[in-house]
């Protein structure tokens, strides 16, 4: 399923073991170099630190995210693989985005994934208070500290220089049958 992360939050997460409410998604981290969901920050009402609730430990994703254990949400301090990811300052939600060229397309304010492979797959800017075109994950150069830098867009051709290539003399003489 497709899904953008500002329909998600606020997404109930239940254990199926115990049938109990875990707490709500709050919010999303994702890895900047290979664009995978690496899990979800919860706002929960019980639990000291900044609880977390990582992508491997989700079990089904409907109405609510479903996971198998109530431990699966604890702190994000105490998940070890996380904390080179945690301390990096390499954003992707709140992010600037910019061509290679250095035109500026706004600001990254929402993204879109895909819950069963958990991978990021559109950016979505938003410039003052106007949305963007959506930028597709793939055309992401680098994400760096300051930006994230996509490709640069190609120029639309017009409809002038489609006449002007089509009617071209060199265009209309390879088309013509040799006399031989």
């Amino acid at each position: 399923m497709q899904l953008r992360f500002s329909t998600a939050r606020g997404t109930p997460i239940l254990c199926d073991s115990t049938h109990t409410l875990l707490g709500t998604i709050a919010g999303i981290l994702i890895h900047p170099d290979t664009g995978v969901v690496e899990g979800f920050f919860v706002h929960a009402s019980a639990g000291e630190g900044n609880p977390f609730l990582a992508s491997i430990d989700i079990v089904r994703w409907g109405q609510e995210v479903h996971v198998h254990d109530p431990d699966a949400v604890f702190p994000a301090q105490e998940r070890i693989r996380l904390q080179p990811l945690l301390e990096d300052e390499r954003l992707v939600l709140g992010q600037r985005i910019r061509t290679e060229d250095g035109l500026a397309l706004g600001r990254c304010r929402d993204v879109q994934f895909d819950t069963k492979s958990m991978r990021c797959q559109w950016l979505f800017p938003r410039r003052f208070w106007r949305w963007q075109r959506p930028v597709p994950v793939a055309d992401i150069v680098e994400i760096r500290r300051d930006a994230i830098i996509v490709c640069n867009p190609e120029r639309p051709v017009t409809v002038q220089e489609e006449v002007a290539e089509a009617t071209s003399p060199l265009k209309i003489l390879k088309q013509l049958p040799d006399a031989g």
